[in-house]
């Protein structure tokens, strides 16, 4: 792929991945032909950001662990009311990295 293209998709979605991610994913964008550019491009990233505000106000609901899709822990949280609020406490830290960690499960779909 043309490496200004990549530049460009890394830079627009630089926020949905680990900083240590990133180099991987842009050699491993580099090594592809152009025909993959039109999935790539089109892939549905989640918004740490909005994991964290959804997790403030409806994680002791599982809501959080819902939309990044982790539906087992989402209705682990929903069943106990987000471990007594302990879950959902622990949640507000742990759920940025969680939904990076997904959209780097996402893209690597499409990588290899």
């Amino acid at each position: 792929m043309e490496s200004q293209k990549v530049d460009m998709f890394i830079m627009a979605n630089a926020k949905y991945f680990e900083s240590h991610q990133l180099n991987a994913i842009r050699e491993r964008l580099l090594t592809l032909d152009d025909s993959k550019w039109a999935m790539i491009s089109t892939v549905q990233l989640k918004d740490p950001s909005t994991s964290l505000i959804v997790s403030i106000f409806a994680g002791y609901l599982g809501v959080d662990r819902f939309i990044i899709g982790d539906t087992g822990l989402g209705i682990g949280k929903l069943l106990t009311c987000g471990g007594l609020g302990i879950w959902t406490i622990v949640d507000w830290f742990m759920i940025q990295g969680a939904t990076r960690d997904k959209n780097m499960q996402k893209i690597q779909n499409y990588l290899y």
